[in-house]
């Protein structure tokens, strides 16, 4: 059986199956363009001694599982980054004083990073409304949100130093 046949034969196959494990269409797109350039590289070590599906479901299960703890760890340093600076944005804002500085630098800051940042913070929109606002995605907003939050956090610090 030649690679062709087998990725027109099994590739919808597969793809159902590492749907039902990730429960998202994008996902389960990317994973399964992954299992079929990995049976690809090594269709020549595949004898024939077991059934073709228990060697491609077994591909996939293990390319679904690699992709899995890869964002586990990305998502997990995320959110460790996330709370360490969502405290500090927390503290300086509970100060008066520190509150009245992070508007006066919001204020200066461009677009789209103040409004972005002032409607997760001050509105608390998830960041898919906020980036169906920008007509972009919720990435995009989450990326935005961050690096607003980034600059305010540097800014507060370099104050702080100023004034110690």
């Amino acid at each position: 059986m030649d690679f062709e046949e087998i990725y027109r034969e099994y590739f919808k196959e597969v793809y159902l199956f590492i749907r039902s494990l990730s429960h998202d269409e994008s996902i389960a797109e990317e994973i399964t363009q992954e299992v079929f350039f990995k049976v690809l590289k090594s269709i020549e070590k595949f004898d024939g001694s077991k059934d073709i599906r228990a060697w491609l479901y077994t591909i996939a299960k293990n390319t679904y599982f690699s992709h899995y703890k890869k964002k586990k760890r990305q998502i997990d340093s995320d959110v460790v980054e996330e709370s360490n600076m969502g405290v500090q944005i927390v503290k300086h804002l509970m100060n008066e004083e520190d509150a009245f500085t992070v508007h006066q630098f919001l204020h200066s800051m461009n677009e789209p990073y103040k409004e972005v940042f002032s409607l997760r913070t001050f509105g608390e929109l998830p960041f898919e409304k906020i980036g169906h606002l920008f007509g972009k995605s919720a990435g995009w907003a989450r990326v935005t949100y961050y690096r607003a939050r980034k600059k305010i956090i540097e800014y507060m610090e370099e104050m702080g130093h100023e004034r110690g």
